[in-house]
């Protein structure tokens, strides 16, 4: 393939730490940790835009102009077919191992679902992820209450978060999430709003509110 002169990103291996976080970023797949370092893997599925630049603690990925192969979308569509669908702007997203801390909470509007709703309501992807950040918990199952609440306070506090939406069924125990979400709230320093979902058995969307 001819190369062409074009802006593409540059990464400095001497401030690289490995840390992962512009790998979350990149929606075309171009980066991977190698040898502890993150490294372009082929020049084409690099757009050249930037997205994973300010998700770099260290600052070692920059914009360049040099001679690269074309950027190509058909090409990025094979390499990672499914983020074409899903959207999905962050990893992990389980809500126990989501970092309160991590670079990713620039995101500005996240949702809180229960683990079920996904996988009950044909279009969430397509509503609830896309430009959102994701985290998923089980409130029934899961043992972690007051590590989640203590999770959400300090996203609340000290990230840039300025939505929650809470998704559940409409079973009982799927409100013990909202519960959650709403202890959070009355116990952060910042006030943000809250919005209830709640998916029927039968997979259809029953209501949505802001509470």
């Amino acid at each position: 393939m001819c190369k062409i002169k074009r802006t593409i990103i540059k990464i400095d291996e001497n401030l690289c730490n490995g840390c992962g976080d512009c790998i979350q970023s990149c929606h075309e797949g171009a980066l991977q940790i190698v040898n502890g370092k993150a490294r372009i893997i082929s020049d084409t599925y690099c757009d050249g835009l930037g997205a994973c630049i300010g998700t770099c603690p260290q600052g070692a990925i920059t914009l360049e102009e040099r001679e690269a192969e074309p950027y190509d979308e058909q090409v990025v569509d094979e390499h990672v077919p499914c983020h074409t669908f899903s959207g999905l702007n962050q990893w992990p997203i389980q809500l126990h191992l989501l970092n309160p801390s991590a670079s990713y909470l620039k995101i500005t509007d996240w949702v809180l679902a229960a683990d079920c709703t996904a996988f009950a309501y044909g279009a969430f992807h397509n509503q609830f992820i896309k430009n959102n950040g994701i985290m998923i918990a089980c409130p029934k199952l899961d043992r972690s209450k007051d590590i989640y609440v203590d999770k959400i306070i300090t996203m609340i506090n000290n990230s840039s978060i300025n939505t929650l939406t809470v998704i559940i069924m409409e079973v009982p125990c799927c409100r013990g999430l909202l519960q959650i979400a709403l202890e959070a709230q009355a116990n952060a320093e910042r006030k943000i709003p809250i919005k209830e979902v709640i998916i029927g058995i039968d997979g259809n969307l029953q209501s949505e509110k802001w509470i």
